[in-house]
């Protein structure tokens, strides 16, 4: 059996990752709210689901800090089935950690919300390419979740947040990969 060859692509760039400092996870977190909220699609409105950043990922605080009050933050729950639901969080709401130590909401399972009900998912990733492809940690909860997006162009609107140098030159693509519609960095 043959390894899967992103994997080492993935220890690279997690250990780059995991390097950057506290001072450029702020300065790209700071960079990627000012962008995303000036864009155009961004939703005036709805449910916009982010992540808790862990091992170096870009930190979207700030952008959950200025979000109107038509706009709730999301946060990401992963589901036995390996799929992922949506809770609303605010600073303050009780969190439990998930079975990969990543704090989720602590809410019942039933007022957990499905993908298609939100108007944004930003989500983190260790590489992207430009024309929207993103590659994960590997658990494919993020493609299990949007597949349904593979098969037409329906909300939400699907945007990766990454440190520049994330971006890679290519990146084959798998038949479960969902891509994105954009990737917010740190520079652009």
């Amino acid at each position: 059996q043959d390894a899967d060859p992103r994997q080492e692509l993935r220890r690279a760039l997690r250990r780059r990752r995991r390097e950057s400092t506290p001072a450029e996870r702020m300065a790209a977190a700071e960079a990627i709210a000012t962008q995303l909220l000036a864009h155009p699609r961004f939703p005036a409105e709805g449910y916009i689901a982010g992540y808790w950043a862990m091992a170096g990922e870009v930190p979207l605080h700030v952008l959950q800090l200025r979000l109107a009050p038509a706009q709730v933050w999301c946060l990401p729950c992963i589901q036995p089935d390996g799929s992922l639901r949506f809770a609303p969080w605010r600073s303050g709401d009780p969190l439990v950690a998930n079975r990969f130590g990543i704090p989720e909401p602590d809410l019942d399972p039933a007022s957990l919300l499905p993908a298609r009900e939100m108007a944004l998912v930003v989500m983190p990733l260790l590489g992207f390419t430009r024309n929207g492809r993103r590659l994960g940690m590997g658990g494919g909860f993020y493609d299990r979740t949007l597949a349904f997006r593979r098969e037409a162009a329906a909300p939400p609107w699907l945007v990766g947040a990454a440190y520049a140098f994330q971006q890679l030159d290519s990146l084959d693509a798998q038949p479960w990969d969902v891509p994105l519609d954009a990737i917010a960095t740190d520079k652009e």
